[in-house]
């Protein structure tokens, strides 16, 4: 028999422990970048989703100003975006006017009621509980810098509506470039089934945005009636106030509460807590009976997967992500529904 030569596998060099360490640093780093990628670019899809948002409120405006008054499609349009921006200017001068006034005189009258207030708490063994429990953190002089510091903040402009709003003003002056700008990506067999899809996502953003202003409007109107019985300071400033948070599911109500119950108290202690009760009853009438109803007329959605969607989308993008939870919640349903759902009913009805 000849000599039969046999190569011997390749060993590959196995890495030391200090070259494992900089490989898993390197992949722990690389993960990291990706999602802080991943991340920036759903905040930026959460803006774009925001300007198609007042891009069909603009032209659903603009629609009801063309069908009443018989006006040419580009004046109607015209006169809704300068329309909600004056309405909106207007409000937010208004309300910074009469909260200034407020200020000052919750500056003057909230040490007195703080005091009267641990005077009576202080009288019965309970309330003497109550405020050894809060002692330290309930100084007059520190509660106003935190009223100050809320309503000068409150009105603040973040960054990010500047963007918004110009995508808003680019999606309203010229829709159909960037719808057009969608179907160029699908084949010609599907083209009909991308325009079906965005009509139907159309329409589910403009029945939210209905059952939105309605209950919104509600709000502030139960608020206003409320508040102006109880003779509270800058009553419809308030209920507006109000109204303008409703948009943030859950929170915006919190936050709108806390300037009521503290103008409530430059009338006195009682007040403040039956202001306290007008909010809680008014917030659980609009969102416990009028918004469920409203949003299962327009966009049907159950109200659990309303809440999840709300609690996933606050972890992942904050306040902004709480308030797009139900318009992205309709979408992704509208997505599943023409994408797998019918596609799945067509092929049974199919193999029968």
């Amino acid at each position: 028999m000849g000599n039969t030569c046999f190569m011997a596998p390749k060993r590959e060099k196995e890495l030391t422990y200090i070259e494992k360490v900089w490989h898993t640093v390197a992949i722990v780093a690389l993960l990291v970048v990706v999602i802080l990628i991943a991340r920036v670019a759903f905040n930026v899809l959460l803006m774009i989703l925001s300007g198609v948002l007042i891009s069909t409120y603009f032209h659903g405006l603009g629609d009801l100003i063309e069908r009443n008054t018989k006006m040419r499609r580009r004046y109607a349009m015209i006169i809704s975006v300068l329309g909600s921006f004056l309405i909106v200017a207007g409000l937010l001068y208004l309300m910074g006017t009469t909260i200034q006034h407020q200020i000052a005189l919750l500056k003057e009258t909230l040490p007195h009621t703080v005091n009267n207030f641990k005077a009576k708490l202080s009288s019965n063994p309970t309330g003497k509980q109550i405020l050894d429990y809060f002692s330290g953190d309930n100084d007059p002089d520190k509660m106003v810098v935190t009223v100050q510091h809320f309503f000068s903040t409150g009105f603040g402009v973040l960054g990010d509506i500047y963007i918004i709003m110009f995508l808003s003003i680019f999606f309203t002056s010229n829709p159909d470039v960037y719808k057009n700008g969608i179907l160029i990506l699908l084949s010609d067999q599907k083209k009909q089934l991308g325009r079906d899809i965005m009509d139907r996502i159309s329409l589910s953003l403009k029945g939210w945005l209905k059952g939105m202003l309605l209950s919104m409007v509600l709000l502030a109107i139960l608020l206003t009636t409320g508040l102006s019985i109880m003779s509270i300071p800058a009553a419809l400033i308030l209920a507006l106030f109000a109204g303008m948070l409703k948009i943030i599911p859950n929170l915006g109500s919190v936050i709108a509460m806390i300037p009521g119950v503290l103008l409530a108290l430059t009338v006195g202690p009682n007040s403040a807590i039956i202001v306290a009760l007008i909010y809680i009853v008014s917030q659980t009438i609009v969102s416990n009976i009028v918004v469920p109803i409203v949003q299962n007329r327009m966009i049907n959605l159950p109200p659990a997967l309303t809440i999840i969607s709300q609690v996933v989308m606050g972890t992942l993008s904050g306040v902004l992500g709480i308030i797009l939870a139900v318009p992205i919640v309709a979408i992704i349903v509208i997505l599943v529904d023409e994408l797998y759902v019918k596609k799945l009913g067509d092929a049974e009805v199919i193999a029968h």
